[in-house]
């Protein structure tokens, strides 16, 4: 790959992504494929005033072993240096960048009821500093090949044909071809006219319905709005937490979701595959789940906690996005929730009640905002998806026609 479009990438992550305010340290998460662009991010970090840059290697093969080999027991386990870890990040504050190149299939054949109960033991120890931190700070997820992603993606050529494929697909991907940051500036702009007209009609619930099965009714939060793009923190700066985003979104009222969905595109999950599956859903709650492969997995999913078998997002983008019409299955939620529309099991953005800084989290749960431990998006949109809006008088306004928007 060309040095000068990796470097325009990595100015877009930085300037336009994460977003370091002077003298501010970021914590930048990678695996170890990705030294020599972590090395130009990290220039760029510094260049852009970062105080001090904060490397996290992550190796999911490692990370694999570990749930093998250890006991349940030890996996539960919260060191006190993992609690003061988050202590410090709760008291500075720093921006979180992730670059995520994970293997799709790269936990596959653990014991997830194993995996599921040490994750249920160690997070009621890390949501209370996780909670103190969130609306606080800027943080981004971009994407970065990986080898066995790529192989995944692009089955049947050589590595690094597929790496450079893969690459290819990430820039056109996250719009950044030709001038990136001019571009995200446009991108913006468009985002938040179209979240300006939604919220004008002040929706109390959305209607979706697909040739495929597909029939949900989802209420809305009175005091909700719609969102997307570039957002801010509490203290005003602006981040753009997903490189790339096509998405308008919104947190759903808790307990107020009835019907059937059908997932469009495969879920990786925490490195294992879920395909072909349905959810349905009964006052709010997902009361049944099938899949053709991952089923378990599913299952595991929505028994993490009270909170993850009711809905934390629903999320609006045209069937004709740019991802979508790269007609790549990326097997990465960050690319294919950004194809098509989604709905996400699990806790809901409290940025997506109006004026949020003027509450409480308590408050803004107590409104409808799902909590959960767990934040899972996955996709349903179709070239036939029809969404409609009604609104407080009972209209019924079209949002999306035959998969595209209707303004």
């Amino acid at each position: 790959m060309d040095i000068a479009r990796l470097e325009a990438y990595a100015d877009l992550i930085v300037e336009k992504g994460v977003n370091p305010d002077k003298g501010q340290d970021v914590i930048l998460i990678s695996g170890l494929e990705q030294l020599d662009f972590v090395r130009m991010v990290v220039e760029k970090c510094y260049r852009r005033g970062a105080g001090k840059v904060i490397i996290d290697w992550i190796d999911m093969p490692c990370a694999k072993l570990d749930q093998l080999y250890q006991t349940r027991e030890r996996l539960s386990v919260v060191e006190p240096w993992e609690l003061a870890k988050l202590q410090w990040r709760v008291e500075k504050l720093p921006a979180l960048l992730w670059l995520d190149s994970n293997d799709p299939d790269g936990m596959e054949g653990i014991d997830q009821e194993k995996r599921a109960q040490a994750q249920m033991a160690r997070y009621p120890q890390i949501k209370p500093l996780r909670d103190a931190m969130e609306n606080r700070h800027q943080w981004c997820i971009a994407g970065v090949p990986g080898k066995k992603w790529a192989a995944k993606v692009f089955p049947g050529i050589p590595e690094e044909e597929a790496v450079e494929k893969l690459w290819e697909a990430i820039l056109a991907s996250a719009r950044a071809n030709g001038d990136p940051i001019a571009n995200w500036d446009q991108h913006n702009a468009t985002i938040h006219r179209r979240t300006e007209q939604l919220n004008a009609y002040h929706f109390t619930a959305l209607e979706y319905k697909s040739s495929n099965g597909t029939d949900l009714s989802v209420g809305l939060i009175p005091r909700g709005v719609f969102a997307g793009a570039a957002e801010k923190d509490l203290s005003g700066r602006v981040f753009n937490p997903n490189i790339p985003s096509e998405e308008i979104f919104t947190s759903p009222m808790r307990g107020q979701a009835e019907g059937i969905v059908y997932a469009t595109k495969p879920l990786s999950w925490q490195g294992s595959m879920i395909e072909d599956f349905s959810i349905r859903f009964e006052n709010g709650k997902a009361v049944e789940v099938k899949a053709k492969k991952g089923e378990e997995v599913l299952k595991k999913m929505i028994a993490m906690d009270e909170g993850a078998p009711y809905l934390g997002e629903c999320a609006l983008i045209d069937y004709n996005s740019p991802i979508n019409n790269t007609g790549i299955l990326f097997y990465s939620t960050l690319y294919d929730e950004n194809a098509s529309c989604h709905l996400a099991l699990g806790r809901g953005f409290e940025n997506c009640i109006d004026h949020f800084e003027n509450y409480s989290q308590q408050e803004m749960r107590d409104m409808g905002i799902n909590d959960s431990m767990i934040h899972v998006d996955f996709m349903i949109g179709s070239a036939d998806m029809d969404i409609t809006g009604i609104t407080p008088d009972g209209k019924k306004v079209p949002v999306f026609r035959k998969g595209s928007w209707c303004f």
